[in-house]
C-alpha cells in the first residue's frame, strides 16, 4: 500500500502541486531567507530512487525548516512541475455539499468544515500541501535554528486587512500569544504551542515572542520543538484581527482574504462572495470565482448523490462507502481519491463517570475490549475496505516518525475470560455514534464483535448537532480525526495529559515525557525510536480502538478545478476555478 499519494510517474518522479512564481529554484541547502538548512536535516535526504514515504518525510521536514518547495525537491534530485492554473477563468459560482456548523473563535474550532467557510476571509501563516510540504501564505518565509529553539518568521509585505489596516508583526505576535492562552476552555492551539506556555500563568512565556520590526517576529523556545510550523497550518490557526469578536464574525468579517460572507445559516447554507472593496495580496494567483455556496444536505450520502445527479451541486466535501462509486459513475463528474492518515477512533473515556464510577479507568477492562475487536473487520465492514489497517496507536505509515510495532492481539476468548475475572459480564457497554454511513458502520461492527465475544454492548445513535457539540464528552464513542503532517502533533493534541482534545481521558506521565522529547527531536531515526516506545505504551494501556487509515474521496464536476480532496479536508475558496 502506497501512502505517498501525491507522487506520480511521468518519466521521472514528480509531484502534482500548485506552485507560484515566488517559489523559485534556489541553491540546495538554503531556506527561503538564504540561511543554511540544519546539517542534521540535510544528512537525512533520501535519493529520488528511495521509497516514496522516505521522500515524503524529508519534504515535510525540509519545508517545515524553511526550505522552498523547489529547494526541498532539489535536495531529492527532483523538480516541481509548473502550475496548471493558466486555464483558470474569472467569474462563476461554485456550489459545495458540506455541513454548515455553528462558528466560534477559531482557536475553538473542532471540525474542519467550520474553517472551510471562514477560510474565505481568515487566512493562515502557512499552508500544508498534499505532497507533505508547507507553503508560505501570510508568512513570506521562515527559518529555524539547528537546535529548533529559535524561529524567525518573516511576514509577507503589502498585506492589508479588508478594513484597510496594515497586516504587521503585531498581528502575528498577538495571535500566537492568543494560541498560548490555556485559560480559554477548549483552546486546542495551546496544545500545539505548549512549548511556549508558562505553566505558572497558563499564558505565553515572557520574552518568548519578540517583535523585531513590522515584518519580523522571532520565537524563543525554552526547548526544541519541530512542530510549530506544521501547527500553524492546522485549521484552528486562522489569523484574526485585533478587533475580532466571535459573536460578530459574520456581521463584521474582518480578515485578509478575498471573500466575505453574504449569508450564514447553521444546518442550511453559507454563502461567500468576492469582496469588491479589498485588494487581496494573492489576487494574481487565485480568488477566481465570484460566489461560493456551502449547502448542508445532512449526513445521508444518498441525499448527496441525489442532488449530484440532478446537477444541483458542483462539488462534494468527502464521500465514503458505496456512494463514492455511485457519484463517480455519474456523467460529468470527476472522482478525486487519496489515502491519508485520517482515521476514526472508537474509544472509552477513562475519566467518564457512569452511575457513580469510572469503569473505563480500569485498564484490564479496556484491554479486554480491544482484544475482542479485529481491526481488519472494522475496515471491511466500517469503510468498505477503503484504506489500510492501523495498530491502535494513531501514527501511520505516511508520518515521518512511524514505526511498525506490530498489530494488536485479537483474542475474543481471552477478552471474555478477562471480563469474567473482573465480574463485569453484566456491565453494558454503550457506544455513541453519529447517524451517518462509515462512522455508524464502524461502531456497529465494534459492538457486534463485542457481543460475539460475550460482552453486553449496544450502539446509541445521536443526531449530528448533539454529536458535534459533545464529541469529546461521551463515555464511549466514535470520533473521526484528520490527517496531520507529523504523528507527534496528533499525540500532543489528543493523548497528552490535560489537552483540550484529549477525549480519551488518558494521562500517563511516561507517555507525556515521550511526546515532549519527540517533538524536539530533529533526527528522524531518533524520533522514530521514541515513537515506537510511545506506540507500544498506547497499545499496552489500551487507550483506543484506532482501526484503520481512510482512503478519502470527493467529487467535482468535470470543468471545476481546485477542489480535489485535500489530505486534511481543507476547501480553499481562493483556489477554486472554472476551466
Amino acid at each position: 500500500m502506497i501512502f505517498d499519494i501525491s507522487f506520480t510517474s511521468t518519466g521521472q518522479d514528480q509531484t502534482q502541486i500548485n506552485t507560484t512564481a515566488s517559489d523559485e529554484s534556489q541553491m540546495p541547502f538554503l531556506t527561503r531567507t538564504g540561511k543554511p538548512l540544519p546539517q542534521t536535516l540535510i544528512d537525512q535526504a533520501p535519493t529520488a530512487h528511495e521509497d516514496r514515504t522516505s521522500r515524503r518525510e524529508f519534504l515535510a521536514l525540509a519545508s517545515a525548516f524553511g526550505a522552498s518547495t523547489a529547494t526541498a525537491y532539489g535536495l531529492l534530485g527532483m523538480t516541481v512541475p509548473a502550475s496548471a492554473v493558466a486555464s483558470a477563468k474569472r467569474g462563476g459560482n461554485v456550489r459545495i455539499q458540506q455541513d454548515v456548523r455553528a462558528l466560534k473563535d477559531p482557536r475553538l474550532f473542532d471540525w474542519p468544515q467550520m474553517a472551510n467557510i471562514t477560510r474565505g476571509w481568515l487566512e493562515y501563516l502557512v499552508t500544508y500541501e498534499n505532497d507533505g510540504t508547507f507553503r508560505p501564505a501570510l508568512l513570506k518565509s521562515w527559518d529555524i535554528s539547528e537546535d529548533a529553539k529559535t524561529y524567525h518568521l518573516h511576514l509577507r509585505k503589502g498585506v492589508t486587512w479588508n478594513n484597510g489596516d496594515a497586516f504587521t508583526a503585531q498581528d502575528v505576535a498577538r495571535n500566537i500569544a492568543g494560541w498560548c492562552d490555556r485559560r480559554i476552555a477548549g483552546n486546542s492551539m495551546a496544545g500545539r504551542f505548549a512549548v511556549l506556555i508558562d505553566p505558572e500563568t497558563d499564558m505565553a512565556l515572557t520574552d518568548a515572542i519578540e517583535i523585531v520590526d513590522d515584518h519580523t517576529v522571532i520565537l524563543h523556545l525554552p526547548r526544541p520543538d519541530v512542530t510549530l510550523i506544521p501547527s500553524m497550518s492546522d485549521y484552528p490557526a486562522a489569523i484574526v484581527h485585533e478587533s475580532f469578536d466571535a459573536d460578530r464574525m459574520i456581521a463584521n468579517p474582518i480578515g485578509t482574504g478575498p471573500y466575505v460572507p453574504e449569508s450564514f445559516e447553521v444546518g442550511q447554507k453559507a454563502v461567500l462572495t468576492r469582496n469588491p472593496d479589498h485588494i487581496w495580496w494573492g489576487a494574481a494567483q487565485g480568488a477566481w470565482v465570484d460566489r461560493i455556496e456551502f449547502l448542508d444536505l445532512g449526513t445521508d450520502p444518498a441525499a448527496w448523490a441525489k442532488v449530484a445527479a440532478q446537477g444541483e451541486i458542483d462539488m462534494t466535501y468527502s464521500v465514503d462507502g458505496e456512494y463514492a462509486d455511485v457519484i463517480s459513475a455519474m456523467e460529468g463528474w470527476s472522482k478525486n481519491e487519496l489515502l491519508s492518515m485520517a482515521t476514526v477512533v472508537v474509544r472509552p473515556n477513562q475519566s467518564a463517570e457512569i452511575a457513580g464510577r469510572k469503569p473505563y479507568a480500569n485498564k484490564r477492562l479496556r484491554q479486554a475490549i480491544l482484544k475482542a475487536v479485529d481491526n481488519g473487520v472494522l475496515l471491511e465492514l466500517g469503510n468498505a475496505g477503503r484504506g489500510a489497517v492501523a495498530q491502535n496507536h494513531h501514527i501511520g505509515p505516511a508520518h515521518p516518525e512511524y514505526s511498525d510495532v506490530g498489530s494488536p492481539d485479537h483474542d475474543p476468548g481471552a477478552a471474555l475470560a478477562a471480563l469474567k475475572e473482573l465480574r463485569m459480564e453484566n456491565f453494558e457497554i454503550e457506544v455513541h455514534t453519529i447517524d451517518d454511513a462509515w462512522r455508524k458502520n464502524t461502531t456497529d461492527a465494534v459492538v457486534a464483535q463485542l457481543r460475539d465475544a460475550g460482552f453486553s454492548a449496544k450502539t446509541t445513535i445521536v443526531p449530528g448537532m448533539v454529536y458535534w457539540d459533545n464529541w469529546n464528552r461521551f463515555p464511549f464513542s466514535t470520533t473521526d480525526w484528520n490527517h496531520r503532517p507529523l504523528g507527534v502533533q496528533i499525540w500532543a493534541l489528543a493523548y497528552r495529559s490535560g489537552e483540550a482534545w484529549n477525549e480519551f481521558g488518558y494521562s500517563n506521565p511516561e507517555f507525556d515525557a515521550i511526546v515532549d522529547a519527540a517533538v524536539g527531536t530533529i533526527d528522524i531515526s531518533k524520533r522514530r525510536d521514541l515513537v515506537a516506545k510511545g506506540a507500544r505504551l498506547l497499545q499496552e494501556d489500551a487507550v483506543t480502538i484506532q482501526p484503520y487509515w481512510r482512503a478519502l474521496t470527493n467529487h467535482t464536476v468535470s470543468d471545476l478545478e481546485g477542489g480535489a480532496h485535500h489530505i486534511s479536508f481543507e476547501i480553499r475558496p481562493a483556489e477554486l476555478y472554472w476551466t
